[in-house]
């Protein structure tokens, strides 16, 4: 791995992120019902920008194995910290994207849930209500993976979940057999990646989608959408949404 320097006061932001994404019995609870609709015991997830892991101890407590990737030294210490001596959690410090090789992670040291690897992100997120306030002032390079390489090495997964700030859609193009359950986070920033995201999985597979908006941990429609469907429902959804996050499940 590269060694890097981390950014001065990451430290005080990853501390509040293990308060918020670790913290909270309810939400913890939410999760793993929501990904119980996924993964059962004894099941492998890829964790793609795990963060400080979460979701890693959410597919943990459902008894998945999981490949949990997060390119940043901080939130990978976090994991490391917090699942280090579980056989069934694999870290790698290391981005995914469409190819094998680096990428340039740019780092927001005052909110590194949102580094990102995709300059188109910075630029959405540049004068747009709500993110404003948001900085990119580091960046280092990353080694860069990609989900059919994680599968040669690992083996096929039962669900990946997906969520790398604008760069999902150069990570749904790393991938090219089918798998029974994916997620991937969407902002209304960048709708144009979603969509991208929806059409990638259509060459996949017969895929039906649903949604989750922002950290609700719910799905939002009774029945599973099609693609141009879920595109629609994206287009309308208003800015203030944000983000959140599309479930594709292989069809029948």
């Amino acid at each position: 791995m590269i060694a890097v320097a981390y950014p001065r006061g990451t430290a005080r932001a990853l501390s509040r992120s293990l308060r918020v994404y670790h913290g909270d019995a309810a939400r913890n609870a939410a999760m793993d019902a929501l990904y119980a609709r996924f993964l059962k015991p004894g099941d492998l997830a890829f964790d793609i920008g795990s963060h400080v892991g979460d979701r890693v101890s959410s597919f943990r407590r459902l008894g998945a194995r999981v490949v949990a990737l997060e390119p940043q030294p901080g939130p990978a210490r976090a994991i490391r910290l917090i699942h280090g001596r579980d056989s069934d959690v694999s870290l790698l410090q290391a981005a995914c994207g469409d190819r094998e090789g680096t990428v340039t992670l740019k780092i927001n040291s005052a909110n590194p849930t949102v580094s990102t690897a995709s300059d188109a992100f910075i630029g959405a997120a540049h004068g747009a209500e709500g993110w404003r306030e948001q900085v990119w002032d580091d960046q280092v390079v990353v080694p860069c993976t990609t989900l059919d390489a994680l599968v040669a090495l690992f083996g096929p997964p039962d669900f990946v979940k997906i969520d790398v700030e604008g760069f999902e859609a150069h990570v749904l193009a790393g991938l090219t057999q089918r798998v029974a359950a994916i997620s991937f986070e969407f902002t209304t920033i960048q709708r144009d990646v979603a969509e991208a995201c929806l059409a990638l999985l259509e060459t996949l597979g017969p895929y039906r989608f649903n949604v989750a908006l922002g950290e609700s941990q719910r799905l939002e429609l009774d029945e599973p959408a099609s693609a141009e469907a879920m595109g629609e429902y994206l287009r309308a959804l208003p800015h203030e949404a944000n983000s959140g996050d599309v479930y594709a499940v292989l069809a029948p």
